[in-house]
């Protein structure tokens, strides 16, 4: 992490000041050229038939791994978009990007299609992803709109992210630095390489990607036009329950109700925002995401809760030293929890948002995240600027739903008709999206490719 983090200001400004330059003159002739990104350390250019992951998985402009389980395999996407790729990375210090063999973080992507709409996605990687991780879900579908796309690793990522930074909360806080910093130079790599600026600029994001797109519409609103957002990480700002409080819980708890069925662990489960109905995934949640999730993001903001190990103990049995199943986050210093507000949301977003998150969602609990940021907002006065659906049936990766397609539904469609909705609420027609709502889970038809607001429930 470079110095600068700790001044956003000076990370930005010499970006900001590019971005107010007058774009370069159009091309002539083929578009498909070296356009300098602003700020970048290094950068490749490449003009590519396809942009799309049909075309970049076998051109090696894509790694398939990053984006690996976060859709269905039902999932149905467009190809054939032919433009610009650009990669890179800016400064920075810390290294746990191993992409193209660079080892250095702060990589990024950018798509300029040759048939252009006029509008920029702008994302984030969603968990400990890379910059490609969005490249299946979002980008595809964004590039055959005729968008430009851009993408950020968040500046760390990988199983170690939380070595990077001086303090802690530091690799975290970096992360919307980074998206920052991605949006403004992907504003004026755009502007340079099609003559003209972005009409419209849109933030979307997938969990930690969509806790980034929240905080870019709370914090700089003032660089984009609207935000959707996919189940959604929610720190919130004061000391209600946040994720490590809930998957001590699950660490604790689960393996008592998994032998025995003990009915006093499996209420502690539900008290702790586990929604009733999900016990069908705890295994795999507690086997694949509870546990390295509540270390490492514990080690990130409270390091010092086991001295000097590194991220805690694998599956530790409660009673056991220094073991994350019974970390006790109200029990923690108020330096901790300091911690945690300097990452956290205020709900005050300056643009419309939408929300979407499954009533499943087993690794983000949607009592405690998408349901306490739609009250975040709506208690800072902007909940006509947010619509929120409640997806029955949907859980944090679609994959899950390949595994119980007869109990679940798909996340990933209601994303893209969110989007739609979003274009239609911010062009010149201003046509507001439903109401917020929750939206029933459908039990026929194409439910991996097509998800309607329209037929919501009131919430």
């Amino acid at each position: 992490m470079p110095l600068s983090l700790r001044r956003p200001a000076a990370l930005l400004a010499p970006l900001l000041a590019v971005s107010l330059l007058p774009p370069a003159p159009p091309a002539q002739a083929d578009r498909c050229r070296q356009t300098p990104v602003p700020g970048a350390q290094h950068q490749i250019t490449a003009c590519l038939d396809d942009l799309t992951t049909a075309g970049t998985v076998a051109s090696g402009h894509t790694d398939a791994a990053d984006w690996t389980g976060l859709h269905s395999a039902a999932t149905r996407n467009p190809s054939g978009v032919p433009g610009t790729q650009i990669d890179g990375y800016f400064p920075d210090t810390s290294a746990t990007n191993p992409t193209h063999g660079w080892n250095h973080d702060a990589q990024f992507v950018i798509r300029l299609p040759k048939r252009w709409n006029g509008g920029l996605v702008v994302a984030g990687a969603p968990g400990n992803r890379f910059q490609y991780a969005n490249d299946f879900t979002i980008s595809d579908w964004v590039l055959a709109k005729g968008y430009a796309y851009a993408s950020t690793d968040k500046g760390n990522g990988g199983l170690e992210f939380y070595k990077d930074g001086r303090r802690p909360g530091d690799a975290i806080v970096e992360w919307y630095h980074r998206m920052t910093q991605i949006t403004v130079a992907a504003k004026a790599t755009v502007a340079r390489h099609y003559g003209r600026k972005p009409r419209k600029t849109y933030a979307a994001g997938i969990s930690n990607g969509g806790q980034l797109v929240r905080w870019a519409l709370e914090n700089h609103p003032e660089l984009y036009d609207g935000g959707v957002d996919a189940e959604g990480t929610f720190w919130p700002p004061d000391d209600k329950p946040n994720a490590l409080v809930y998957l001590p819980v699950g660490l604790r708890e689960y393996p008592k109700y998994a032998a025995t069925g003990d009915p006093e662990a499996h209420a502690a489960m539900i008290r702790a925002g586990f929604a009733p109905g999900s016990e069908f995934l705890w295994d795999f949640n507690y086997r694949i995401l509870w546990d390295g999730t509540q270390r490492r993001y514990r080690e990130a903001i409270d390091p010092g809760f086991d001295g000097d190990l590194d991220a805690g103990i694998p599956f530790c049995q409660s009673g056991t030293p220094n073991c994350d199943a019974d970390y006790d986050y109200y029990a923690r210093p108020r330096s901790v929890h300091r911690t945690v507000k300097r990452a956290s949301h205020s709900g005050r977003i300056g643009k419309p948002l939408i929300t979407v998150q499954g009533t499943l969602d087993t690794l983000l609990p949607i009592k405690i995240h998408g349901d306490a940021y739609a009250a975040q907002v709506r208690s800072q006065g902007r909940g006509r600027l947010h619509r929120y659906y409640r997806i029955e049936g949907a859980s944090h990766l679609d994959i899950e739903y390949d595994a119980f397609p007869d109990r679940m539904r798909p996340l990933l469609p209601c994303m893209r008709t969110a989007f739609e909705a979003l274009e239609n609420w911010t062009d010149g027609r201003r046509e507001p999206p439903p109401p917020s709502a929750t939206v029933p889970r459908r039990t026929s038809g194409d439910v991996a490719n097509t998800c309607a607001l329209r037929s919501a429930s009131r919430s």
